[in-house]
């Protein structure tokens, strides 16, 4: 039997503009370097889009509208299972600055495979490059 595997809810933003899709990527911790959708966990009590609004407020300084639910992704680090709700968004207000990432890109679509993408975040990649 496997064991117990701490699971962490998060919500990521996967925000568009002109076509063009925005990556961050990771200052810290074991993934440092790595790239994602901006956002975070989820607390108790909150829904993903609310906290899809309150991450990007404090990672980013930016206020986004949350559009459809593009993918929900489960993916097993080794540390902890980690379920993953995405959702397009546009930024309505502010300008995205960066509180907590090392950097920052939008990327073409055809740039999706540019950067070296967080596992799970690989998977919405792969989806967005589908979508077209």
């Amino acid at each position: 039997m496997e064991p117990f595997r701490k699971t962490i809810r998060v919500a990521a933003a996967v925000i568009i503009d002109n076509g063009r899709i925005f990556a961050t990527q990771r200052g810290y911790g074991p993934w440092k370097d790595y790239w994602e959708f901006p956002g975070g966990k989820i607390e108790p009590g909150e829904t993903p889009e609310e906290a899809l609004h309150r991450e990007i407020r404090e990672e980013l300084e930016a206020g986004i509208a949350v559009g459809e639910r593009l993918a929900a992704v489960e993916y097993d680090y080794p540390e902890f299972h980690l379920s993953m709700e995405c959702f397009l968004a546009e930024v309505t207000d502010g300008q995205l600055i960066l509180k907590e990432h090392e950097a920052a890109r939008w990327l073409g679509q055809e740039e999706l495979d540019s950067v070296n993408w967080l596992p799970a975040d690989r998977e919405v990649a792969e989806r967005l490059k589908k979508r077209g």
